[in-house]
């Protein structure tokens, strides 16, 4: 196995003076593309800090659905 990929949901955002704290779950179902990620990854939550004036500041909407690649570093 080369990579594993993970869905999450953007569940908030915080924005203070110098970056924005973003957070999220993992997403699960019982149907289609969502069924398959209740198997791998049923529950899990990932935070992170962005750096206010930079694109990626702006690129999550809460609610918004994404996927997470992990590929092991050499």
């Amino acid at each position: 196995m080369s990579s594993v990929r993970a869905k999450f949901r953007c569940n908030s955002m915080e924005q203070n003076e110098w970056s924005n704290t973003v957070k999220f779950t993992a997403v699960y179902g019982t149907n289609g593309e969502n069924k398959d990620f209740n198997t791998a990854t049923p529950s899990g939550s990932l935070e992170i800090q962005i750096h206010g004036d930079v694109p990626a500041a702006n690129f999550f909407k809460i609610g918004g659905e994404y996927y997470l690649d992990f590929t092991k570093a050499e």
